[in-house]
């Protein structure tokens, strides 16, 4: 068996600065998932004490029909979430012969660290951030937001073999999931296809202004991708298949680093195939942080909306999720 040390490649050295930045990151993550879990415990120990008031001062007969209105409200609750259930899988089942087929190359795994491969297949999407410093570059986050969409596409996960495979068994359901999983290298699983493949790099020359139907987009599956600049580039020109940046340059300016996440890049795609609209996939999945000064004041508006019902989703789906606790 090969040691932890061979294993893991050598790692950059930080600057005291990165250091100080991403131990910052850290505690404001351990932070705020304290304060999640705190106001879930308040929130449970809320419901407990409204519903026993409730029930206190009622009789035998009225508690029964209370209790009984509940557990229809439950299985009212329980068929809805069935039937939305039953529609993604028949909107995913579709996007096999309709949908937009997209990519996730996993065949850098051997440059990556056990706990990189980890980041890009589990991490939470609670665990925000840009994607050198604890991004949300994970795989469960993309089969999730692909999903929900009203005209999802087609996802391939190309290269899963060793450590990949491991880590993506673990996750949950994942042998159930409506995607394409291939051990081979995309460039073998679509070598009949081979003109049809285009790399999506932000070192290509082109700019992708449309999505082809025809096409088969890749996405490049690699965690800290600062630390190996170039690398998706080169390998689409060895292997002599076309490569496509987005847009982003046409409709904002980028602070720091272009790099965005898989998910980011993926949720991209997903949204312009339902708006055909980038500046709006742009901005609606773009974080704020990563724009320049001017851009973000610029849509100051539409992003605070966006983002209030974002929030108030959020609320939704964690009292749904309490009540179905109840």
């Amino acid at each position: 068996m090969r040691s932890t040390a061979e294993e893991e490649p050598l790692q950059p050295l930080l600057s005291g600065r990165a250091q100080k930045k991403k131990q910052k990151f850290k505690a404001k993550k351990a932070q705020k998932k304290a304060l999640v879990k705190e106001q879930k415990k308040r929130e449970g120990e809320r419901k407990r004490k409204e519903w026993e008031g409730r029930v206190a001062g009622l009789s035998e007969e009225e508690r029964e029909k209370l209790i009984g209105s509940r557990n229809g409200s439950r299985k009212e609750r329980m068929a809805k979430k069935l039937e939305e259930r039953e529609s993604k899988v028949k909107r995913l089942n579709e996007a096999k012969t309709h949908g937009q087929n997209i990519v996730v190359d996993l065949e850098f795994a051997s440059l990556m660290t056990p706990s990189e491969i980890n980041s890009l297949v589990h991490q939470s999407q609670q665990e925000k951030g840009c994607e050198n410093g604890g991004g949300t570059a994970n795989i469960l986050n993309c089969y999730a937001i692909n999903g929900r969409c009203s005209s999802p596409g087609h996802l391939w996960l190309t290269g899963c073999h060793g450590e990949m495979e491991i880590q993506l068994q673990r996750l949950p359901g994942f042998d159930k999931w409506i995607i394409e999983k291939e051990n081979r290298p995309y460039i073998e699983a679509f070598q009949d296809r081979k003109k049809r493949l285009v790399y999506l790099t932000t070192d290509s020359e082109n700019i992708l202004e449309e999505l082809d139907p025809r096409k088969i987009y890749i996405v490049g599956g690699l965690v800290e991708r600062n630390r190996w600049k170039g690398i998706t580039m080169k390998k689409a020109k060895e292997q002599g298949i076309k490569t496509a940046k987005l847009p982003i340059g046409n409709y904002m300016k980028m602070s720091g680093s272009k790099v965005l996440t898989v998910n980011q890049v993926i949720e991209i795609l997903l949204k312009f195939l339902e708006t055909r609209d980038w500046k709006t996939s742009f901005f609606k999945v773009i974080p704020q942080r990563k724009r320049c000064e001017a851009d973000s004041e610029k849509n100051q508006g539409d992003s605070n909306r966006e983002d209030n019902e974002e929030a108030a989703d959020q609320v939704k789906r964690k009292k749904k999720r309490a009540e179905s606790a109840d």
